[in-house]
């Protein structure tokens, strides 16, 4: 098992995250997988993965309930799990294994388009700087960096361009639609066509 503690994003600053990820032991060859059913979760405010929630879902119920448990979705997981269930969570996070691994994106857009995910959105795992403007635009409003990385500096990715094209979760109507442009006026170019030959 493997927590951790530190610095975050959360809308547009870096705050300490009173949260602690919880994360079941990666296969490794000769070392045991741990049964999410098994596992006890600590004291304290906690971020547990998917499959753990579900298998212990009446252990954690008081604990849901006060907000001291959250969970996240790995990326081969489907949100609609928690279809009727998202308002017993003080937030959600979706995981990101490798850099590479955009599921996640897709993940948090349907959390808030479908399934209509008001509260905390927060993308764990290989989060870097180049991700963190796409990530807004799905619906991420929570960014916990990658531990070898500055988050300072990362911050700086969610202002890395000024203008978006397509419509999603952060601009709903896109840019052609939300700058007017000049109708030419045919009839008065008609009109003077030829004048002044």
């Amino acid at each position: 098992m493997n927590m951790s503690k530190n610095l975050i994003i959360k809308g547009r600053e870096v705050v300490e995250d009173d949260w602690q990820v919880l994360r079941l032991a990666e296969p490794v060859d000769g070392a045991p997988v741990h049964d999410p059913a098994t596992v006890s979760v600590p004291a304290g405010k906690f971020i547990v993965p998917l499959s753990l929630w579900l298998v212990q879902r009446e252990v954690l119920a008081a604990r849901t309930a006060a907000g001291e448990i959250a969970v996240w979705i790995a990326s081969d997981e489907r949100a609609e799990t928690l279809k009727d269930l998202l308002d017993q969570f003080p937030l959600i996070a979706v995981d990101f294994p490798k850099f590479t691994d955009g599921r996640g994106y897709s993940i948090a857009y349907n959390l808030r388009t479908r399934l209509g995910w008001t509260g905390e959105l927060r993308a764990v795992g290989d989060v870097l700087r180049d991700q963190l403007f796409s990530m807004q635009r799905v619906g991420f409003d929570a960014y916990s960096v990658r531990s070898d990385r500055d988050v300072h500096d990362a911050l700086k990715g969610l202002s890395d361009f000024s203008e978006t094209y397509q419509a999603s979760v952060d601009q709903k109507v896109p840019l052609f639609r939300r700058h007017a442009r000049p109708v030419p006026n045919v009839a008065a170019a008609a009109n003077n066509d030829g004048a002044g030959i």
